[in-house]
């Protein structure tokens, strides 16, 4: 079976599932979104290789290579056949050499279809992060703590406008409490191979909508080429009453865990001071989350304005925090502003 490019290899069957053959470590690190780990070698197997073929030759590391692989062959190919019943497959290693070879020349005398990603996992890389380079329009959607924004991408991607989650991929909502309810983070890998899928299904032509975010999001870094974009791209800031958003966020943290709300105050209380700390601590302890949310926006709204200072930016006020509200009320401000003209708008003129 010949290599393939990249492109082929991900717009491969759908009935064939990618298999990546490189080491259970290498994996978790980051992997095609969707694939399946399916090693030749365990983490140590491939660290022992790795130090024949340093310390002795490369010939000795293959042969103790073969020496591994084969008490494995028939286990993979019983593997292989539960993963892949209709015996088609795409597999990959690092560079497409001898373990992905190894392991076609397996499956392939086992029945098996085969397709192999010519250049392996190290040329998808390379097209990771090229994605974060490729010019696009974007729209920034920002606003203060509590505005609600996210829920507004959501609704927005319910609308059929393009929308790449940086926050959803990141599993992380950005502030000190961002992390609270989530899953663990995935890899800062990962995060990018995530992303670069995200974006591949959108188009270069039609304007994007973006979070407003800083270079990170909790320990995930935001690839400084799309960085660079989001923070030229037009700024859309939700303005939302004080008393709206506490609300909000008082309802939402009220069903979080009370030790983890502690931990986030505890985290940022430098820069909240020592009296506002323990005023937030005590409200935390006595159920009074409007207290102690209001005591938290003090800090991140003086740190959110700063930011937004010099930054051109389409003011859209609203009282509420709806989200069906608001989506609409910013792609109207969007459409008003004809930012890009030459690009067809997917907002419905309204009648009259």
């Amino acid at each position: 079976m010949p290599r393939l490019p990249l492109p082929e290899f991900l717009q491969g069957p759908e009935n064939a599932p990618v298999l990546d053959v490189r080491a259970p470590i290498e994996y978790s690190q980051g992997h095609i979104p969707g694939a399946l780990n399916f090693p030749l070698f365990t983490d140590e197997e491939r660290a022992r290789i790795g130090t024949t073929y340093k310390q002795a030759s490369q010939d000795k590391a293959v042969l103790l290579g073969l020496d591994l692989f084969g008490p494995k062959m028939s286990q993979m190919v019983k593997v292989a056949s539960k993963l892949a019943p209709g015996k088609e497959v795409r597999v990959h290693c690092w560079r497409g050499g001898m373990r992905s070879g190894a392991v076609q020349w397996l499956l392939e005398l086992a029945g098996f279809k085969v397709h192999l990603l010519n250049k392996g996992y190290k040329d998808y890389r390379q097209w990771v992060l090229a994605q974060f380079a490729e010019p696009r329009p974007l729209l920034v959607l920002g606003g203060l703590t509590g505005s609600g924004k996210t829920d507004v991408l959501h609704e927005l991607a319910s609308l059929s406008e393009p929308v790449a989650d940086l926050e959803g991929l990141a599993s992380h909502k950005g502030s000190a409490f961002g992390s609270i309810g989530l899953p663990p983070q995935p890899t800062q890998e990962q995060f990018e191979n995530d992303l670069a899928a995200a974006l591949a299904q959108l188009s270069t032509e039609t304007p994007v909508w973006v979070e407003d975010e800083s270079r990170t999001i909790g320990g995930i870094h935001v690839p400084p080429p799309l960085f660079r974009q989001m923070s030229e791209a037009p700024l859309v800031v939700l303005e939302i009453p004080r008393d709206v958003r506490v609300r909000k966020l008082a309802e939402e943290y009220g069903r979080e865990d009370p030790g983890a709300l502690a931990t986030s105050i505890l985290r940022i209380r430098k820069r909240l001071g020592g009296l506002a700390t323990k005023e937030a601590l005590s409200a935390i302890g006595e159920d009074d989350m409007e207290k102690m949310v209001s005591l938290v926006l003090d800090y991140y709204d003086k740190t959110y304005n700063h930011g937004l200072t010099g930054r051109k930016a389409i003011r859209v006020p609203s009282t509420t925090c709806d989200a069906a509200v608001n989506a609409q009320l910013v792609r109207e401000a969007v459409q008003h502003a004809n930012l890009f003209p030459s690009v067809p708008s997917n907002t419905p003129t309204s009648g009259t």
